[in-house]
């Protein structure tokens, strides 16, 4: 789950801009003509309007008293790169291959509306580096793995919302975690168009003023904290399933590259430290574990695809990031009340210390995680 954002046209061509992310600032020297982006409570401010084509580097800082996010768009709102959580005080740094066009270099104070934003032209048509060509054969796998979550999702949420119709919650809650497994695995891919995670995987706090909540944490709340659902509640299953649907029919038209894949990985484990760790995801469920395990698979998918390049330019961080897989799958395995599925014990019993060491692994995958992108294009 992102923050919201408002809704947008649909993808309807291949992203033109690869990003690659690096968890620390570089220094000065280092990065050259990089573009400096200062980010404040209510001001975004670029040091170039105009950069040419090729690489190009984008150094965050964080001057607000707000957490922030600074994203490229295009034009019309898809999102091309982004970094979320960018703490007040902190740096960071957003690399990436852009084409010739007109983006937008957005911050997002709070992580919510339509943010601070700045013009960018890239000119020129620049230089296309070359790649391995297994590159090209990871991303076809990964855009079928990520279709076919998506079609797995579907019946999955068409039971989910049968049993919510029926008025079964005791059935309605038995699908619910599953029916968000593959959605789960790929999020980063369905947050890429803007528009449908707003829809159907929005929490209560982080709806924008006048934004209607729907979705499947609204009807999370329903079951486990109100204890009933109404006429209300089953027509949000129905639109729940027909958001789902359109997302099932938007996965093929993703913008999905090497860097995209490894960069989205490492999502997904912020996406984990954010908000499964701290138990926010799914406060009434309890069902955490289940969301956690299928980011850290998403993220695994897109490793796995991508190692046989990264192997060859880093052995040392391969051989890290197997480590690294294998330690927070096995802890997570301590929590399995069914080893065959995906049942998991509910959040609400894992102690505070437990949480930390989950959160330990978590961190000790993240930081060599965040190196993959770098791994592919050397």
């Amino acid at each position: 789950m992102r923050a919201v954002r408002p809704t947008v046209a649909a993808a309807t061509t291949v992203a033109a801009l690869t990003a690659l992310t690096a968890c620390t600032a570089k220094s000065d020297a280092e990065d050259g003509d990089a573009v400096r982006v200062t980010a404040a409570d209510s001001s975004c401010e670029t040091s170039a309007k105009s950069v040419p084509a090729g690489q190009v580097t984008l150094r965050i800082e964080n001057k607000g008293a707000k957490a922030t996010e600074v994203e490229i768009l295009f034009p019309d709102d898809r999102i091309v790169s982004e970094k979320e959580n960018i703490g007040p005080g902190t740096k960071y740094t957003l690399t990436a291959e852009v084409k010739a066009g007109s983006y937008e270099i957005a911050c997002r104070p709070g992580m919510k509306g339509h943010g601070v934003r700045q013009k960018l032209t890239v000119t020129g048509a620049g230089t296309a580096a070359k790649r391995d060509p297994r590159l090209d054969t990871a991303v076809a796998r990964y855009r079928r793995y990520a279709q076919d979550q998506a079609d797995q999702t579907l019946p999955r949420a068409e039971a989910f919302a049968k049993a919510v119709n029926s008025g079964d919650l005791d059935a309605a809650k038995k699908a619910y975690a599953l029916s968000r497994l593959g959605w789960e695995r790929t999020e980063p891919v369905a947050e890429s168009f803007g528009d449908i995670d707003p829809k159907v995987d929005v929490r209560e706090d982080g709806l924008e003023d006048g934004q209607k909540w729907t979705g499947w944490h609204r009807l999370e709340k329903a079951l486990w904290k109100d204890k009933k659902v109404g006429a209300e509640e089953k027509a949000l299953a129905g639109q729940l399933v027909t958001d789902l649907k359109d997302w099932r029919k938007r996965v093929g038209k993703a913008g999905i590259t090497p860097t995209s894949m490894a960069n989205g990985a490492k999502e997904l484990l912020d996406e984990v430290a954010t908000g499964k760790v701290t138990g926010e995801e799914d406060r009434y469920a309890h069902t955490d574990l289940v969301d956690f395990k299928g980011n850290v698979e998403g993220a695994q998918k897109a490793y796995e695809l991508l190692k046989p390049v990264a192997q060859k330019n880093d052995p040392e961080l391969t051989g890290e990031l197997d480590k690294q897989f294998t330690a927070l799958n096995a802890l997570l395995d301590k929590y399995r009340t069914d080893k065959a599925g995906y049942a998991f014990a509910s959040y609400d019993k894992v102690t505070e210390d437990q949480r930390k060491e989950l959160s330990d692994a978590v961190n000790a995958l993240a930081e060599p995680l965040s190196k993959l992108a770098a791994a592919v294009v050397k």
